[in-house]
């Protein structure tokens, strides 16, 4: 699915082949069936279809909450029933709560995407079946289903409202196939020092701080430059950090060759304190 905006309306177009459709069985408001849309063009779901709508079809409230997800909501498809809906279907799941008395297969939402991505790549057609907001799906609209998806959540409070409900399923099922990596580090173009470059401003560093006075404790100095290195090497720092640091000890060393430590009319600053025991 892509998307951009043309007067306050997503751009979205149905991805080639198969993909999952979204059945909401006797939805109660049309202001959740447009949030539903919404949802659906988050995770890349482009296909709805709306079994027997209490209030009836179109419905103006439903546009108004789906925030510009409107081409979801103008191909949407109104059915009497269920079966009706699923007829053209090779796989339906249903989702349930608290599954009673039958002996089907159970997914949650991500082992369910993960079935749906290999079912429309075979070709088949697939549905996914939501309940009314009040109740959920009954037991005869669960005996269409091959699948029953629960989301394991605080057994608490498990109450989700249609939207959250299609919400979870949509993202699983756009993580499937989603390439953006886990986990980055953003340097904003600036790359990654390497270990040789940060062991040379290391350097400079404790000489700098020997030549101040800051690690005259022998005792103590192995102890605060390894506390030193550790830090620094805790992370991943860049170049343009480097640079910046480079900068810093310079003109902290310019000052003191300039002005000595602190000039005398000052008082000291607060943290001299501090740093005065560590190094004691």
């Amino acid at each position: 699915m892509t998307g951009g905006r043309e007067d306050g309306r997503a751009v979205l177009t149905a991805p080639p082949g198969e993909s999952p459709i979204v059945v909401l069985v006797r939805p109660q408001m049309a202001m959740n069936i447009g949030t539903t849309a919404r949802a659906m063009a988050n995770g890349g779901l482009f296909h709805m279809r709306v079994v027997a709508p209490r209030d009836g079809w179109p419905q103006p409230n439903a546009y108004a909450a789906a925030s510009g997800a409107d081409a979801i909501l103008d191909a949407a498809q109104v059915f009497p029933d269920v079966a009706s809906a699923i007829a053209d279907c090779h796989r339906v799941m249903g989702t349930c709560p608290r599954p009673r008395h039958v002996i089907v297969p159970l997914r949650d939402a991500r082992a369910a995407a993960a079935d749906l991505r290999e079912i429309n790549g075979r070709g088949l057609r697939a549905a996914v079946l939501f309940g009314p907001e009040r109740a959920g799906l009954e037991a005869e609209d669960l005996s269409h289903c091959d699948t029953l998806v629960r989301y394991p959540l605080n057994p608490q409070h498990t109450s989700l409202n249609l939207a959250q409900a299609v919400m979870i399923l949509a993202y699983e099922w756009w993580m499937a196939a989603e390439t953006t990596p886990p986990r980055q580090f953003l340097t904003n173009g600036t790359p990654v020092a390497t270990k040789g470059a940060l062991e040379n401003f290391l350097s400079r560093l404790v000489a700098e701080l020997d030549a101040s006075g800051f690690l005259h404790n022998p005792p103590k100095r192995p102890g605060m430059v390894r506390n030193l290195r550790h830090w620094f090497q805790r992370g991943e720092v860049t170049e343009q950090e480097l640079r910046t640091l480079h900068g810093v000890v310079t003109e902290l060393s310019t000052g003191r060759m300039q002005r000595g430590r602190f000039p005398a009319e000052d008082p000291l600053p607060p943290w001299h304190e501090e740093a005065r025991k560590d190094s004691a």
